[in-house]
């Protein structure tokens, strides 16, 4: 190229290539549909797994594969509450054993929780 067909031209903004004489990897359509009616075809080579899930174009929302199997429901496992997490370290006999313990201890008036620091600024 002469320096003339560079002027005026930004390098990097234009690729002067061209697709002539390639031949490109065999493709094919896929069609993809949102909740908000949107659609929108991609492209994927034929050896390609097609995603069943894509972002939409046009909302960014989940659109789903059209005639396609929807995605996989993934396992959740319950989730665990205290009582749960507490069952995995006792067994029921240990826990009322526990509590038989502490509320002997509570009625014997070993521990005195009625005399509160606080309490004592109130008399004074």
């Amino acid at each position: 190229m002469s320096e003339r067909a560079l002027r005026g031209t930004r390098l990097g903004a234009t690729s002067y290539e061209t697709d002539r004489g390639i031949d490109l990897a065999p493709r094919q359509t896929v069609e993809y549909a949102c909740r908000n009616g949107h659609r929108f075809e991609m492209p994927f080579s034929v050896e390609a797994e097609i995603p069943p899930e894509w972002e939409c174009r046009a909302c960014g929302q989940t659109a789903l594969l059209v005639d396609g199997e929807g995605p996989e429901e993934k396992s959740v496992k319950p989730a665990r509450t205290h009582w749960d997490m507490l069952m995995e370290r006792r067994t029921l006999e240990e826990l009322e054993e526990v509590l038989a313990e502490r509320l002997a201890v509570l009625r014997s008036g070993a521990m005195n929780i009625a005399v509160h620091p606080r309490d004592n600024r109130k008399s004074a």
